[in-house]
């Protein structure tokens, strides 16, 4: 039966009767259930922390004997989108029987591979670290969380003798220690010392609860958390403010977002050093709350306690040495201010490396800090892809969240260091990394295509995404821009793209697109000059006004928008890319096109000025000349295609068999086609060359240049 949801306020009831109904008397699937419930409340557990399991019996596939079979959270994965193929399948028995083979905690990783020998299902997903955490406790279904509140009492300097009190000695402790197969005896001789208890709080680290249904064990994960967090809210304020009181005030929220806007290309220059990092940007309450706190230079170093928080957010973040209403407008200067901070962080991370590093330890990783903390405006996150650096700044709320709940009842503690330097340079979670795919060429590296929103530009968009890029689509149209992200958000996630209206004849929307770019992924690399406008008409029909909208959006706003697009890029400090949309009209004279074509040709001479002018800084410019894409392209709206084919003599009908039987390879061109080749140009083998033009037109002779 099951119980008011109105029974918790600091947890969500999400139980379901009739969806579990209809999965009685499937344990695997009830565990599924269950688990994605828990991982959808971001206050239970976060992206990709904490195992669940159930026990059930099944058939041996050989003998045909019933066998106890442990159904548990694999490695990797979340439990929020938790599918049957995330779990690993192991019998019991075997997996216990591994004890006899256990040589002490000095040879903890070997029993790992040893998991391999108990596995039921071999199609299931490898088996985790957590394991034998499972294994060797006897209830049908357990949850193992790493929720906020539980975290703060684990993480208090007496959070054992809290955990006594609060519960009256039902749930039990276990001191920190690194997971495995030790914390799993550890676990099995709490519940023997204990019997009858309904939980146990790992210090530091996280929660175990269990029950005997799927349902029992729900239930008693958020009775406990529910009573956690209702114990940490009633001392809030008892022992004085929150984290000591504010000691400064945010800024208002629309300049706190000009200035993280305006700062974060140079904080991902300084942490790009080693690897180029996508950026995220957070100014939530919680937050504001910490960095503003007159505790933050206390709290701060002493960095995290749960590992899967450490684990995000490196030994401890960056407390950047800006004031909120500082001018950091000039770069060299916030540069010039900053770039001690980053050498000393970078110092006191290869000392923590140096002392703390066993024999077989791998290398040294980037030194540089994943969290910057700006009081006064929020805080960002950098690693190497958005999923990454979002889901940091997530952990790292988790534990301002934990030091909140810790220093209100008692006083916090963070993990010693060796023990973090354990966990962080832990030979299996090397192994996971080694195992991690290959980044793509454009992972890294973040793409503003203007006129993305349709057409060539967003076939380049995708193609950039596809390759690993984060992109910025954009449009001078609300409902086309919406319904392409729509469609990026559908293919390739939540973390791939943004997006913002821009004008490129009007440098408000430029600003505000770069400031886009900047807020959502930490700056620019790539910008494409694609939006565009065809006119064609005789000589003497042309208006002065289609010849300025002809300059304006193809000259003006390339000039516009390379500008703006270059200030970010020196910000940043590591080079980067400006493609140039053209066209061969730009070279090849043509009846019918004096606006059009004199326009392209500006395009492409200021392609080649700007080239000569930006070597210096390493930022390549370079045109991509297309003919004739009609597939999916704006450009023959407007009468554009009437204005050619009267051009040719022949009827709007024809054209596309006409452009294909011009060029000397008689093909037509598509928008794909044009992607390509501005993929060439950032994909990394061009890297040395700028001031080119590279034609896309199926082989137009009258516009070979050389």
């Amino acid at each position: 039966m099951s119980v008011s949801t109105n029974t918790f306020k600091h947890v969500s009831y999400l139980w379901d009767d009739a969806k579990a109904a209809a999965m009685e008397g499937d344990e695997v699937a009830l565990l599924i259930y269950r688990s994605n419930l828990l991982g959808a409340d971001l206050r239970l557990t976060n992206y990709g922390g904490g195992n669940t399991s159930c026990k059930a019996m099944a058939k041996d596939p050989l003998t045909g004997e019933l066998k106890e079979i442990m159904w548990v959270k694999g490695s990797g994965g979340d439990l929020g989108t938790l599918k049957k193929s995330g779990l690993a399948a192991l019998y019991v028995d075997r997996l216990r029987s591994l004890e006899y083979k256990y040589r002490g905690i000095e040879h903890e990783d070997e029993m790992v591979e040893l998991f391999n020998h108990c596995i039921y299902d071999l199609s299931s997903k490898a088996p985790s670290i957590d394991t034998p955490l499972h294994g060797f406790l006897p209830f049908k279904h357990i949850d193992h969380l790493h929720p906020d509140a539980a975290i703060a009492i684990a993480a208090a300097k007496d959070g054992k003798q809290i955990t006594q009190e609060l519960f009256n000695g039902t749930i039990g402790w276990v001191q920190w220690q690194k997971p495995g197969f030790d914390l799993g005896l550890q676990l099995r001789q709490c519940l023997r010392d204990n019997p009858g208890i309904r939980g146990i709080m790992l210090g530091s680290h996280g929660l175990f609860t269990w029950g005997n249904t799927a349902y029992e064990s729900y239930i008693n994960t958020l009775e406990v958390i529910e009573r956690c967090a209702q114990y940490i809210e009633d001392n809030l304020g008892k022992k004085g403010p929150v984290f000591g009181g504010a000691r400064i005030e945010s800024l208002p929220k629309e300049e706190r977002l000009q200035k993280a806007a305006a700062l974060a290309p140079i904080l991902r220059g300084f942490c790009s050093s080693q690897t180029k990092m996508i950026g995220h940007f957070t100014d939530d309450e919680r937050v504001l709350q910490y960095i503003n706190s007159k505790d933050l230079d206390r709290l701060a170093p002493m960095g995290t306690s749960c590992p899967d928080h450490f684990l995000r957010t490196k030994i401890s973040p960056l407390v950047l040495n800006l004031q909120p209403g500082e001018d950091v407008s000039n770069i060299t200067a916030v540069k010039e201010k900053l770039a001690p901070q980053y050498d000393d962080y970078r110092k006191m991370y290869q000392q923590y490396y140096n002392t703390c590093k066993h024999p077989n330890s791998p290398a040294i990783r980037d030194a540089n800090p994943v969290v910057h903390l700006y009081p006064g405006v929020g805080m960002f996150t950098f690693a190497k892809d958005k999923q990454t650096a979002r889901v940091a700044a997530e952990f790292y709320i988790n534990a301002i969240n934990v030091m909140r709940g810790s220093e209100a009842i008692s006083e916090y503690t963070s993990l010693p260091r060796q023990e973090a330097f354990n966990i962080e340079y832990w030979l299996l979670e090397e192994a996971k990394l080694q195992r991690m795919p290959k980044p793509k060429p454009l992972s890294g590296r973040i793409a503003l295509i203007t006129g993305s929103a349709g057409g060539i530009g967003k076939a380049i968009a995708k193609k950039f995404a596809d390759e690993g890029a984060c992109v910025i689509i954009n449009d001078i149209n609300t409902e086309r821009m919406q319904g392409a992200m729509a469609e990026f958000q559908q293919t390739y996630g939540r973390d791939t793209a943004a997006a913002s209206l821009l004008d490129v004849t009007k440098e408000d929307t430029i600003e505000k697109a770069l400031d886009e770019a900047a807020l959502a992924f930490g700056g620019v690399d790539i910008i494409v000059n694609n939006a565009g406008i065809s006119t064609s008409k005789p000589l003497v029909d042309h208006s002065i006004e289609d010849w300025d909208k002809l300059y304006d959006i193809l000259v003006k706003g390339q000039f516009l928008v390379s500008k703006a697009g270059v200030k970010v890029l020196r910000k940043q400090g590591f080079g980067g890319d400006i493609i140039n949309i053209v066209s061969k009209n730009s070279v090849v004279a043509g009846p019918n096109n004096a606006g059009y074509g004199s326009a392209k040709a500006a395009q492409a001479h200021l392609t080649r000025l700007l080239a000569a002018e930006l070597g210096p800084d390493k930022i390549r410019v370079n045109t991509v000349n297309p003919d004739a894409v009609i597939a999916d392209s704006n450009i023959w709206a407007g009468g554009w295609a009437e204005g050619r084919a009267k051009a040719y003599g022949i009827t709007v009908e024809e054209l596309p068999a006409y452009y294909a039987k011009r060029t000397l390879m008689n093909e037509a061109i598509l928008p794909a086609d044009i992607a390509n080749a501005c993929y060439a140009f950032v994909g990394g083998f061009l890297d040395k060359s700028t001031g080119n033009i590279l034609n896309v037109d199926g082989g137009v002779a009258a516009a070979f240049v050389r």
